[in-house]
């Protein structure tokens, strides 16, 4: 197939989360399976892997005309086309950022320049052209695409063999505002129907997604899990009903990790200070010694034994960090120290600097974000807290399991699909659960595992062994997006 990835955010050139990694990694993983993989994403800043193609598009966007160029790379097999324009430059730490209508106009136009992108861009000397082509949209800010490839082309007999896939990463976040905003997308009239919602508290409005979710030939959620949760009153944002309607096209496929970046036996980050790469056949001496690493970097005690649990991620609602704080006093009596990693909501930030100031010689929170400790705190810890309340797929507990960093999670979306329970009696499975996002049944789970790292620990390192050894890759989720059947 000649594919076509869309998405705001690509690592390593930006990335807020999640999909910036998957905009990274899957074309990659496609083009390994012989496909011609393109990857479109703005042009933010100067990249210097992109090279000017002189290519220069006219378009109408938001009803005013406007010129977009296409600067190209070609990086392990993988077309990557960045779409230059003004509104695009300088917001690199602010992709999303701005009023709404900025924020439309920025979607629109990439939905644009991306579907102009396969006719006009020389890649490899020839432009890919509508054989065989399929779009895979990422989210509400791509979620236009499909709507645009059906009323802008396929009505009028062109691209008709063209095909789009919507991959659904956040239905938190839809693209909603006032529904005489959609003449201002020049979509035809008769198009206005997908994208009216109703709702008891807004009223009518506008729904961005909601139109992609119907436009889009096929649906992708990024787990399993999530697939179900979409169509539930509570995890589908009011676009539940949508997806029980289109469910048939709907499937969950859970995302993958690039061992290119994240793996214990090759990861730079642990070739100095006295860490050190393992891997399973040396779990036991590298995590020791990649532990004590740790501790001592960040000024904590060096004990072997003391049970090292770590957080990465945004500090806010959604990834219970809460729930943490909630147990810290727990976990200091239990002996145990408390490593966190993040940025998000102030008063969460001004909690990491409050347990590390009470408990000194056993927490430490790290506000910010630091892409070389992210990959020592996964090596150094015994175990992975990921307390979220609700997680389509996420990626760090696949990085903690990969590390034999041992993940205790709430069993939500791609969490519940990812992690396996610790079953002590046929002793299976890759960590510990819980089924309910509060404090108590949270410290279950982390008790547990204390208790099983502590006075089972041959069981806890077969737990981190059974992590260690799946096939986490991406090329088994490039595989399951081929069998997208269209």
């Amino acid at each position: 197939m000649n594919v076509v990835l869309v998405g705001a955010e690509c690592a390593p050139w930006s990335k807020t989360g999640g999909l910036g990694d998957v905009m990274g990694a899957l074309p990659k993983a496609l083009a390994r399976r012989g496909h011609r993989t393109m990857a479109v994403v703005p042009r933010y800043s100067n990249y210097e892997e992109g090279w000017e193609t002189g290519v220069r598009v006219r378009m109408r966007v938001m009803g005013s005309d406007t010129e977009v160029g296409y600067f190209h790379g070609y990086i392990d097999g993988v077309d990557y086309v960045f779409v230059d324009h003004a509104c695009f430059q300088g917001r690199q730490g602010d992709i999303y950022g701005g009023d709404r209508q900025s924020i439309l106009f920025r979607c629109a136009l990439l939905c644009k320049a991306a579907l102009e992108a396969p006719w006009h861009v020389p890649c490899g000397g020839a432009p890919y052209g509508d054989e065989n082509l399929v779009f895979i949209a990422n989210d509400w800010h791509t979620a236009l695409l499909p709507v645009y490839l059906q009323a802008h082309y396929r009505d009028y007999n062109k691209m008709t063999f063209a095909r789009s896939v919507l991959v659904i990463h956040n239905m938190a976040h839809q693209g909603r505002g006032p529904l005489a905003e959609v003449a201002g997308l020049e979509i035809p009239e008769h198009y206005t129907h997908l994208f009216q919602l109703y709702d008891p508290i807004g009223g009518e409005h506008m729904n961005i997604f909601k139109a992609g979710l119907i436009a889009a030939h096929r649906l992708v959620a990024v787990s399993h899990g999530y697939a179900w949760e979409c169509q539930t009153a509570e995890g589908g944002w009011g676009l539940d009903g949508v997806l029980r309607e289109h469910a048939w096209k709907l499937r969950g496929i859970v995302n993958g990790m690039d061992y290119a970046e994240w793996s214990p036996q090759s990861d730079p980050h642990l070739r100095s200070d006295g860490y050190s790469n393992y891997g399973p056949d040396d779990i036991a001496a590298g995590k020791a010694r990649c532990k004590a690493a740790l501790q001592r970097e960040l000024g904590l005690p060096e004990d072997p034994n003391v049970p090292l649990l770590g957080f990465i991620g945004r500090l806010d609602y959604q990834k219970g960090v809460d729930l943490i704080r909630d147990n810290f006093d727990w976990l200091m009596h239990e002996g145990a120290q408390l490593v966190l990693l993040g940025s998000g909501r102030d008063d969460l930030e001004n909690s990491l600097r409050e347990m590390e100031a009470s408990r000194h010689q056993q927490c430490r929170g790290w506000v910010g974000f630091n892409v070389r400790l992210a990959h020592r705190i996964t090596a150094g810890c015994d175990m992975l807290l990921m307390p979220s309340r609700f997680e389509p797929c996420g990626l760090n507990q696949l990085y903690a399991m990969a590390y034999g960093t041992v993940p205790i999670v709430h069993a939500v979306g791609g969490l519940r699909d990812t992690v396996h329970p610790y079953n002590p009696y046929e002793n299976t499975g890759t960590g510990w659960t819980f089924d309910w996002a509060d404090a108590g049944s949270f410290r279950d789970a982390m008790g547990n595992a204390i208790y099983t790292y502590r006075e089972f620990r041959d069981s806890f390192r077969a737990v981190q062994l059974r992590g260690m050894r799946q096939d986490l890759s991406w090329d088994h989720a490039a595989e399951l997006y081929e069998q997208v059947r269209l």
